[in-house]
């Protein structure tokens, strides 16, 4: 199956004016590692770095007696790229039929019973709470860990196959371009509330600030909305499975927090933040990112998700608080809010974008260990960890997942 996370989410009028900001250096930083990539893949250089890792491989397994065939490589390994598997970059734009194709699949998903047994997970009615629990159960051996990248990549990947396998959709995962909304995501075609949207603003609701991951000396300012999301076309549903945390606070009681995995019925809410996206989301803040000449992926995994010269706030968890509310601004539940999809394909595309500088010597690295800050303290995450999808797909090697044109991926960001 072609996996192709397809271009931004964009441009639809909306009753407010909106203009986007410009993209101009990142897209320079994609474009580049557009390039690199094709080189590395006509002249054989890529190919010839996988067919080292599989060796590794086998013998890492010979050594722990599993057997030598558990790493699979599409036509060893699988490193093609074709029109059929490039976008171009000039036709990014998303059809508005297309936007309602892949809502029509995300709503279809809402609607089909859950495969997880109640007894493991009582809240999950839906196929679409699946994802939500496996992401639960997982989070603290999934983020600032060693396997965070790799994981959320599978992830969108088991959820885009999902959208097609059983809900017949035919397209492909779209990302959200964060910096073309950060002055302004409230009336970005993204979250303006209209048909082709993920969806609007909560109502307004006096509300006292978001706390920002349980930090208490940060919290998010309120802003136009905190209630219920009632434009767009996700204004209907629920979040079925019990919050974790009181990440919102209305003036008419706190999110309630119920037993882990617990059946809590609840409206979508948001406080879409341009106070976030202002400051930590624009061209300039996420070019940090790449900045740094080296090939330390430890690097650039503490500029995405842990530390930031501006504080506690990173790219990655600027996007979770852009909507905040419950159950998006949960560590636990955010897959709850639909926008945590596009969100995590555009964690994927920087990615993406920071390994193709120089494929060869980035796109098999991986650093951190198997718990989230290494709390409690843990072993070095090694590309022979399995990743664990719940119920929603198979267990497979992080080696399998390192790059968009090798395991069971064929896709570009162009």
């Amino acid at each position: 199956m072609r996996f192709f996370l397809g271009s931004s989410l964009l441009l639809l009028s909306s009753a407010a004016a909106y203009t986007p900001e410009s993209t101009a250096q990142t897209d320079a930083v994609a474009a580049k590692s557009f390039e690199t990539l094709k080189s590395a893949v006509a002249d054989g250089t890529l190919k010839k770095g996988a067919r080292h890792q599989r060796r590794l491989a086998r013998v890492h397994h010979r050594k722990r007696g599993g057997p030598e065939g558990i790493v699979r490589y599409n036509h060893a390994p699988g490193f093609l790229i074709t029109s059929a598997h490039a976008h171009d970059h000039n036709s990014a734009d998303l059809s508005d039929a297309e936007k309602i194709d892949y809502i029509d699949a995300v709503r279809c998903l809402m609607t089909k019973p859950s495969i997880t047994p109640p007894e493991v997970v009582p809240g999950a009615r839906t196929r679409y709470d699946d994802f939500v629990a496996t992401h639960m159960n997982l989070t603290r051996t999934i983020h600032m860990t060693g396997n965070f990248l790799t994981w959320h990549r599978y992830f969108v990947y088991t959820w885009e196959k999902a959208l097609r396998d059983e809900c017949g959709y035919k397209g492909y995962q779209p990302y959200w371009n964060w910096v073309k909304s950060s002055a302004d995501p409230i009336h970005s075609p993204y979250m303006d509330g209209s048909p082709t949207s993920q969806g609007g603003n909560g109502v307004y609701a006096p509300h006292k600030c978001t706390p920002f991951v349980n930090n208490s000396t940060l919290c998010i300012p309120q802003g136009e909305g905190g209630g219920c999301v009632e434009t767009g076309p996700y204004g209907v549903i629920t979040a079925n499975i019990s919050a974790t945390s009181p990440t919102f606070f209305p003036d008419d009681g706190d999110v309630p927090v119920g037993k882990m995995f617990s059946y809590s019925p609840r409206c979508l809410k948001r406080d879409i933040s341009p106070w976030m996206t202002s400051q930590w989301l624009t061209d300039n803040h996420t070019m940090e990112l790449f900045a740094s000449p080296s090939h330390d992926i430890a690097v650039f995994q503490d500029l995405l998700q842990i530390d930031q010269p501006q504080g506690p706030i990173c790219v990655h968890s600027a996007g979770h608080f852009t909507w905040n509310g419950d159950p998006g601004g949960d560590v636990y539940n955010s897959p709850g809010d639909p926008m945590f999809w596009l969100l995590h394909a555009n964690v994927d595309r920087v990615w993406w974008m920071w390994q193709n500088q120089a494929p060869l010597e980035r796109s098999f690295r991986i650093a951190g260990t198997r718990t989230m800050a290494n709390e409690p303290p843990s072993a070095n995450a090694t590309l022979d960890d399995w990743l664990d999808m719940g119920f929603n797909g198979d267990r497979s090697p992080v080696r399998e997942h390192v790059s968009t044109v090798g395991g069971p991926y064929c896709y570009v960001y162009a």
